[in-house]
């Protein structure tokens, strides 16, 4: 069991495999000037599978594979199920936009994936490639029935919420979960990036307090759902009989911080302490000067000692790294 230096049990790593995505969401990625990681610097499916060994007997119960976008990595279906053999009992999940899961959904159960976490924005077709800018909302719902088919559930759907883009179109999200079994949950948008990207991102916060609010006068009221972990960033809520969840996460009003048990790994190999600072240890170099599984558990507890208590949004500091960059 690792525990950091402020006492908190940390035992979920979420893996970053690829900073590629298919899509260009406007609080995440620009159009243009984009630098992606050359092919030789990203962690190999044997190096990630090394790194999740290594986790896996310094106790962690819980991998999330993250992106950009996962699914553009050719030999996602390996790594997914060397990370089943290296960790047998772990809950292993992913975030996804989905577009591509139709292809790959059923092989993807069979070599040990749980769940996935999908993201979409918005259920306005036209409005999607607003926020999503390249997203075919079509594409999508296959998607999300790809993984149904597959028992990649329960389905848990991410929105990020942006003040003047899709803060109006929460309500017919929030609408599913009468009829779905879906997990669905708003996430406060947060800063990322230098200079002006950062400023943007901040003045389009929308906090969780005014999308409840916005939820409430239109479907009814909340009833609140225990949490299942101490952990789980997510507070659920119920609408009167529906099937689904609707979950608000908060880093922004409600910070999770004193409960975090959570690291990331980098697609570089970079093991980041917090989402929103810069804290990060280089596991990368530990494994290519020939670290092995010991080698590289000693680096990682080492390094889960450093985690910070929490991020300092309030005194203006963030990561400088883009969110594709981070994996989320």
């Amino acid at each position: 069991m690792s525990r950091d230096g402020h006492g908190r049990i940390i035992d979920y790593l979420r893996i970053s495999v690829m900073d590629r995505c298919n899509l260009r969401c406007t609080y995440c990625m620009p159009l243009e000037g984009l630098r992606f990681l050359p092919e030789e610097d990203l962690l190999t499916a044997e190096e990630i599978c090394l790194v999740a060994e290594a986790a896996t007997a310094a106790g962690f119960r819980k991998f999330r594979i993250t992106g950009g976008e996962p699914t553009l990595r050719k030999d996602l279906v390996e790594i997914v199920s060397g990370i089943r053999r290296v960790s047998p009992d772990a809950d292993i999940s992913m975030t996804t936009n989905a577009i591509l899961l139709p292809r790959v959904a059923h092989d993807l159960r069979d070599a040990g994936l749980d769940r996935v976490n999908i993201h979409i924005d918005t259920l306005e077709a036209q409005r999607i490639r607003q926020v999503m800018r390249l997203a075919d909302l079509d594409k999508i719902l296959l998607g999300i029935e790809a993984a149904e088919e597959a028992r990649l559930d329960p389905i848990k759907i991410n929105s990020v919420v942006v003040r003047g883009v899709n803060d109006a179109d929460i309500v017919e999200l929030a609408r599913q979960t009468l009829t779905k079994s879906w997990s669905v949950r708003f996430i406060e948008l947060m800063p990322f990036g230098d200079g002006d990207e950062a400023i943007v991102a901040r003045d389009s916060i929308v906090k969780t307090a005014e999308s409840m609010a916005r939820i409430t006068s239109a479907l009814g009221p909340l009833e609140a759902v225990p949490s299942t972990h101490p952990s789980e960033e997510s507070r659920n809520y119920r609408l009167r009989g529906a099937r689904g969840i609707i979950g608000f996460i908060s880093p922004v009003s409600d910070p999770f911080c004193s409960s975090c048990n959570r690291v990331r790994l980098s697609a570089d190999g970079r093991l980041l302490l917090c989402l929103l600072r810069d804290d990060e240890a280089d596991l990368r170099a530990v494994i290519r000067g020939g670290g092995g599984v010991e080698v590289v558990r000693a680096a990682l507890e080492a390094a889960i000692l450093m985690k910070p208590i929490g991020h300092a949004l309030d005194q203006g500091i963030h990561s400088s790294r883009r969110m594709h960059e981070i994996g989320g």
